[in-house]
Parts: C-alpha cells; sequence; structure tokens
C-alpha cells in the first residue's frame, strides 16, 4: 500500500507490467517515483523500491510520455530553465537515464553558460514560497544590482513549472535575472504576469508600486468585479467555484480589496505594457482597456503606459512560432526601454 506523504499532492500514476510510477509534487517540486510490484497473487502492500529519478536541474519541469506497458523503460520529457525541452528512457530496474533527444537551440546555445537554483521567500503569514531562477553563470551574485524578471500565475491550482523558452535567453545575455515566484514572491526591478496571472501583476502594482520599474500585463483579468457579476458571459459562472460569486456579500468586499481596477489611485506606477486580443472569449479586451484608461487618468508619473490590442488574436496571441517570437521581442523591447538598455522605440509602433 502507498501512504501519500503531508503536503505531497499525487499528480498521476502510470502502470506497467512490473512497476508503478507516481508522479508527485512536493514543496512545489515534481517527482518522478517508481516502485517494484510483486508477483501476481501477492499483496500491494509488498511494493518495493520507492526509488526517486534523479534529473540534472535542481528546478525543472517532468511530463510522462509514450510507453510501453511491458517494458521496464519509462519514457519522460524533460526541461528546465537551463535545459532545452529532452526525452529520456529510464531504466527502472537499474535507474539509469538515457537522453535520446534534445531540441537544437541556434546561436552558439551552450546550457553551461546559465545557473539555474531554488530559493525561497518568506510571505508575510510566515508561507515559505519556493522561487525558480536562473541568470548567466558570468553575474557573481544576487545582490539586486542587475536587472530581474519575475513572472508569477497562481489561479486553478495550477503550478508555473521551470521549463526552457529560447527567446528568454535574449534577456538572460542582456545580464538579466529571470525567476519565477510559485507563489506569492518577491519582487524588485520588474514583473510579467498573463491572464489570470496578470491580476497577481495588477494586484501587485497597486500595492506596492515603488518595487517595480516595469511590468508587462499580457491579456489581463483585472476587472474581476464586473466579470464575475455578469452570469451572461460564458466563464462566469463555471468560475464562481474558484474565484467566489460576488453576488454574495462577503465574496463581493474580498475580491473588490484586491481587483486591480477598483485599486487604481493616485500614485506613481511604472512603465507598465498591457496587451489584449479582440476575440479573446476569456478575457475580453474591455478589461485591459478599461484597466490603463483608469491608470492614465489617476497614476501621477510620466512612465510609459502602452496599451497594445492585437486585432487578429484571442486568449493566446496570435497563432504561429515567428509570431509569437515577435510578440516576445516586442515586450521585451518595452522591458529594456523601460530600463535604458535600448534606443527609444519609434513612434510609428506604439498603440
Amino acid at each position: 500500500m502507498i501512504i501519500a506523504l503531508p503536503l505531497v499532492k499525487i499528480q498521476g500514476i502510470q502502470l506497467f507490467k512490473d512497476h508503478l510510477v507516481i508522479y508527485e509534487r512536493e514543496k512545489g517540486l515534481p517527482k518522478v517515483t517508481i516502485y517494484g510490484l510483486p508477483p501476481i497473487g501477492e499483496p500491494l502492500e509488498r511494493l518495493h523500491g520507492g526509488r526517486a529519478v534523479d534529473f540534472i536541474d535542481p528546478v525543472y519541469s517532468v511530463d510522462p510520455s509514450e510507453s510501453q506497458f511491458s517494458s521496464s523503460i519509462l519514457r519522460f520529457s524533460y526541461s528546465s530553465l537551463r535545459t532545452p525541452y529532452s526525452v529520456y528512457d529510464y531504466d527502472m530496474n537499474t535507474g539509469i537515464s538515457v537522453l535520446k533527444k534534445i531540441e537544437t537551440v541556434l546561436g552558439g546555445f551552450d546550457a553551461l553558460n546559465y545557473v539555474t537554483e531554488r530559493q525561497w521567500a518568506t510571505a508575510p503569514d510566515g508561507t515559505q514560497i519556493p522561487i525558480s531562477i536562473v541568470y548567466q553563470r558570468n553575474i557573481v551574485k544576487l545582490d539586486g544590482s542587475d536587472p530581474l524578471l519575475l513572472s508569477g500565475y497562481g489561479s486553478y491550482e495550477y503550478c508555473l513549472d521551470p521549463d526552457f523558452k529560447a527567446s528568454r535567453l535574449s534577456l538572460l545575455d542582456r545580464g538579466f535575472i529571470y525567476a519565477i515566484a510559485h507563489i506569492r514572491g518577491v519582487v524588485k526591478w520588474g514583473g510579467s504576469g498573463g491572464s489570470a496571472g496578470r491580476l497577481l501583476i495588477g494586484a501587485a502594482l497597486n500595492m506596492r508600486p515603488d518595487l517595480f520599474k516595469v511590468a508587462v500585463a499580457e491579456v489581463p483579468f483585472v476587472d474581476v468585479l464586473t466579470t464575475m457579476l455578469d452570469p451572461t458571459i460564458p466563464l462566469t459562472t463555471s468560475e464562481w467555484e474558484e474565484w467566489g460569486d460576488p453576488r454574495k456579500e462577503e465574496f463581493y468586499f474580498y475580491m473588490k480589496s484586491y481587483s486591480p481596477v477598483d485599486n487604481i489611485k493616485a500614485q506613481n506606477y511604472p512603465a507598465i505594457l498591457v496587451t489584449a486580443g479582440l476575440h479573446d472569449t476569456r478575457v475580453m479586451y474591455s478589461e485591459p482597456a478599461k484597466f490603463v484608461a483608469k491608470l492614465r487618468d489617476m497614476k501621477t508619473d510620466d512612465n510609459m503606459l502602452l496599451f497594445k490590442c492585437e486585432f487578429g488574436a484571442g486568449h493566446s496571441s496570435k497563432s504561429g512560432r515567428f509570431e509569437k517570437l515577435q510578440e516576445d521581442a516586442f515586450s521585451f523591447a518595452f522591458i529594456m526601454k523601460a530600463l535604458n538598455m535600448v534606443p527609444p522605440i519609434s513612434s510609428d509602433v506604439a498603440c
């Protein structure tokens, strides 16, 4: 019998002829544990092994791949903030992993030029928040002197696992530190988040704008009350379980206390880029537009505030690999412009 330990979440089970594979999450980090099955007819209490698969990075993302039931080979996909998407075959009898395939990254990429690590931050209530970090190896120490781009999400019990993204190298090679808070987090210099994750960014901007130099809010869910009070919107009623039903007084005032649009005030804000998709059915373009309009009316600074609405996209940006790279390039250029790292952006690209 397998006894689940406290604070360990079982995310999935994969059954083989002679083995049982358990996909777990402990302290926010995914784990893969292998158990040997007893002979047919013997009780499951005689499971043996409990061997955890070893991975090459301290923080990473791992997912099951297609494997044969009768085999002793477990195939899984793997990546980290410095390791491109890879496929491994793991021998469940010997505990040996064999790399079968790794994504090619052009431009002289070398994973050894980057360092990835895990640190912890203490939330106001004492909760320990894990933070995944990657940076170029020539950065001697993390003392706050280098620009940091922080990302976060924190909704729907979804974990923003630290995986590889080639376009991120453009920032790392310019001296940026990239971090993911899992989740509530600490921030200095910059922040980024999307959809419900941009709710996090919007709330943080209102509470502590002094911690940011620049923020990117992509298709942000920022007008919480207006959206959640309208049952005619397709996702609203099913979302009451996640966010609460604001038709009830206790939920209404709690949601109002953090809803970004409802908490904008007369204060200085950092440079902010807000994006939207005209055909977005999850976060209607009117939400980020309203957020930007209220910011323009109330903020007391002269920092950039740019609203970019993509007329041919929905919630997940334009389709196509190169189009997504163009969007990343636009966001990165905005961030570097706000940090005085590039020449001014031409006026003909501002929306």
